[in-house]
């Protein structure tokens, strides 16, 4: 075994609730992944505080094998759905029908076991590869994960391959979820968004913010006639489930800020690939199976603003012809504001 200094970089590996989990860390951060479970990026840590950002389910990880959650039917993102970070591909939101087959709610990828293996571990840097294949559509993923010495940014270099003999269309995303207690009543959040889109409610019960509304960022119409600022974040006693739809990024960028601990997240992104920033908003009122009582925010980069079955109406779907690849970066990081 190495030895480390209080600033060297390093690489753990133990079991979380049953499933292999993968830590890179240094003096600023720890990430922990778990390869077997859709390579869920389960926590991202800020070393000072020992607070970690992401947000968790209040029912949390459940282990492998266990029952579906009541609800969840036959959304398999939904079985074990954890909060935390998930990777969708090539499927975001509702199922899709690809070429006669089915492609589960968020894709296939965040439900399949990712092969591991580590690139590097020394005091100067840390590298993980991970790489997942899709069972129904002929598309490979390569994501590699770095993380430098006395670096608080986390950069995600991940590459997409055709391997049939035919264009594939396809959409892609990134799921992360924010949460307590780093998240809380108070924080705020900003982005390089231009356009807000308001669609469906997420819960008829408990939605406030006017369906089939266009504004500029960061506002939108509220159903009762008053204007809401989509940059304050409400704490969980609000009781209210919103979803809006962001795009026109000149930079794809987001952070979210509490400024009581004095701490900030940051998302950055291609929006050449990820043209859009769904942000869920659960403060309090997701209040149907099987994400009752959820807290928290999520600031998920995708391709498109909704399915595969639309993005291809719309003609909006991302392709690769045949043997081609895509590639991209996102780059994730906290710090003391």
């Amino acid at each position: 075994m190495k030895a480390e200094s209080a600033t060297s970089c390093s690489i753990a590996r133990r079991e979380i609730k049953g499933w292999s989990a993968v830590t890179l860390a240094n003096s600023q951060i720890a990430v922990t992944v778990l390869p077997q479970k859709g390579a869920d990026i389960y926590s991202f840590i800020d070393q000072a505080s020992g607070i970690d950002v992401l947000g968790k389910t209040p029912w949390g990880l459940q282990p492998p094998g266990s029952a579906p959650r009541a609800g969840a039917h036959d959304f398999e993102f939904l079985h074990n759905y954890e909060g935390a970070w998930q990777e969708l591909l090539p499927n975001t939101l509702f199922p899709s029908t690809y070429e006669g087959k089915r492609i589960p709610m968020h894709g296939e990828v965040a439900t399949l076991p990712w092969e591991l293996k580590i690139e590097r571990d020394d005091d100067e840097e840390v590298r993980i590869c991970l790489e997942v294949q899709c069972r129904q559509m002929p598309l490979a993923l390569v994501r590699r994960m770095s993380l430098s010495r006395s670096s608080s940014v986390l950069t995600i270099d991940e590459t997409l391959r055709n391997y049939s003999d035919k264009q594939v269309s396809f959409v892609w995303g990134h799921h992360p979820l924010l949460g307590a207690p780093f998240l809380e009543a108070g924080c705020r959040i900003n982005t390089g968004a231009g356009t807000v889109h308001i669609k469906e409610p997420a819960e008829r019960a408990t939605f406030t913010l006017a369906p089939d509304s266009l504004s500029t960022w960061p506002y939108a119409a509220r159903v009762d006639g008053s204007k809401a600022d989509l940059r304050e974040i409400a704490g969980p006693e609000s009781g209210t489930h919103d979803h809006a739809y962001l795009t026109d990024f000149k930079q794809g960028w987001v952070e979210v800020e509490n400024p009581r601990i004095g701490l900030i997240f940051r998302l950055e992104w291609d929006p050449a690939v990820f043209g859009w920033l769904i942000n869920w908003r659960p403060f309090g009122g997701s209040r149907t199976a099987p994400l009752e009582g959820i807290y928290g925010i999520a600031v998920e980069p995708w391709s498109s603003d909704w399915n595969l079955d639309a993005a291809l109406a719309a003609g909006t779907a991302l392709s690769l012809d045949a043997g081609r690849t895509l590639s991209t970066t996102l780059k994730a990081s906290v710090w003391a504001s």
